[in-house]
């Protein structure tokens, strides 16, 4: 069978990616949709009430009809499928998922990537992503090359994908509280949707109207790639920065959520950019101090220090994880855990789906601005005094010239790593995911690469910002000079 790639089909830190036409076509999307949907069904059988797969897809340029192509594909091995009759959110597919108890979905969406590209992300019955073993059945039965066909062929329905969605979110949240701040006139939200797959979703929630921004299709994204990083939001910053100038006795506050509404992060009257890295510590002393939720703190190995610190104030156990939010899945559903977030924006709650979401997390940053009736700038610097950590934090990524690039660097990492990185000597390395140097100053640095992109990610953490990019930018000249 020919295809658009000669490249096998291999899952990356969260689904299958490629870019359209070349790698992502519909002939192949079509063979992983079925390989999924029997994999999903040889998984999760006795989790389910029959053979259900849901199918979903964001806003990007024709998600819609690779969606229909999947649908049609997996119905003919068989199956029911019940495919979204609009763009929603991956996590509103998750929950349908778990709400239909159905053996799990499909979702087209590449995420945060940039316009040119496309994915797939195979959820679970139990309402979150697949774990690596399963994505690993797929990628075998996909390499046989079997013929996957079947006696009988199946159903397709369409289904409103926000509906039980929004119902499932309004019951775990004080709404009442949040819409009273409002009408108020104590608290203004705006909402940078990307171009994306929330756009609507905040106003859906809370009944209320919420200015949003980039909420019209485009399949270009405005010409930068949808994902919540500070420097794709001048126009947010500009946008609350006018609004606190108009109403300073009001708080406002900015959501910004990815392309496909699982990742988020946020920004402050005063124009103040939050990542989850300063989110999680709100929402982990919001739910356990004024919501009382029990249980353990998830966080990857590039989370922040202020994490494992402040949940050390509060008495709650810490559990660390490789990066992915499969990874945090995962332990949601061996143990009971309070929350599990991740650098990159994904948050999700262990008395919810083992999912990250985006509309949930604003939902409770919102019932946390009305609790303490402050801003998430001061909420923040609030904690860093009750933790007695502060910290900066921040990220870059070098684009390397091919895959054999990210080879070459991983083979001076593994056999030769650096010993003192910007006159700070290695204390420890980590290697969980990545290398994570940990320094003589109790600074860090996590050199770490995309899964599904010749992408070289740095990420540190250290007293403030100008030790931060001192690293990055020694972290960046050795990358450009080993290679």
């Amino acid at each position: 069978m020919a295809f658009g790639s000669n490249q096998p089909i291999r899952f990356g830190t969260d689904g299958w990616r490629g870019i359209i036409a070349a790698d992502f076509t519909f002939e192949r999307v079509q063979r992983v949709a079925i390989a999924s949907a029997q994999i999903l069904q040889k998984n999760f059988a006795d989790q389910a009430v029959d053979n259900t797969i849901i199918v979903g897809y964001d806003r990007r340029f024709l998600a819609d009809e690779f969606a229909l192509a999947a649908a049609e594909a997996i119905q003919k091995a068989g199956f029911r499928v019940l495919l979204a009759n609009s763009f929603a959110p991956t996590p509103a597919l998750s929950y349908a998922a778990h709400y239909q108890k159905a053996l799990g979905a499909i979702a087209l969406t590449a995420s945060h990537n940039p316009a040119g590209y496309l994915g797939l992300k195979v959820k679970g019955a139990f309402g979150g992503s697949v774990s690596e073993a399963i994505t690993a059945q797929i990628e075998a039965l996909l390499d046989a090359n079997e013929t996957l066909t079947a006696s009988n062929s199946g159903s397709l329905e369409y289904f409103d994908p926000w509906q039980d969605y929004c119902a499932g979110l309004q019951q775990l949240v004080d709404l009442e509280k949040i819409r009273q701040a409002i009408a108020q006139g104590r608290l203004q939200v705006f909402a940078d949707v990307m171009y994306g797959a929330a756009a609507g979703g905040l106003t859906q929630l809370l009944n209320e109207t919420v200015q949003e921004i980039h909420c019209e299709p485009d399949p270009l994204f405005g010409g930068r790639p949808p994902e919540p990083l500070e420097k794709h939001l001048s126009q947010l910053q500009r946008t609350i920065r006018a609004a606190h100038h108009k109403n300073p006795k009001a708080i406002q506050v900015g959501f910004v959520f990815d392309g496909d509404s699982d990742r988020i992060a946020a920004v402050s009257g005063d124009g103040q950019f939050l990542s989850s890295q300063k989110l999680i510590p709100i929402l982990l002393a919001h739910l356990s101090q004024n919501r009382h939720y029990p249980g353990e703190v998830v966080k990857t190995v590039s989370g922040s220090d202020l994490i494992p610190r402040l949940s050390e104030v509060y008495g709650l156990p810490v559990f660390e994880t490789p990066i992915g939010y499969k990874y945090i899945a995962e332990r949601m559903q061996a143990t009971q855990v309070l929350l599990g977030g991740e650098e990159s924006g994904g948050i999700g709650y262990g008395h919810h789906i083992p999912e990250r979401d985006a509309l949930l997390a604003a939902l409770y940053l919102l019932e946390a601005i009305a609790t303490f009736d402050q801003d998430l700038g001061d909420l923040y610097q609030t904690l860093q005094n009750k933790a007695n950590f502060y910290a900066a934090y921040d990220r870059i990524d070098l684009h390397l010239r091919d895959f054999s690039s990210r080879d070459r660097l991983l083979k001076i990492l593994a056999t030769e790593p650096p010993q003192v990185i910007a006159n700070r000597e290695v204390i420890h390395c980590d290697t969980k995911d990545g290398y994570k140097f940990r320094l003589a100053d109790q600074s860090w640095l996590l050199v770490r690469f995309s899964g599904t992109e010749p992408v070289l990610r740095l990420y540190c953490e250290a007293k403030n910002l100008e030790a931060v990019q001192e690293i990055l930018t020694w972290a960046a000249t050795w990358a450009e000079t080993a290679n």
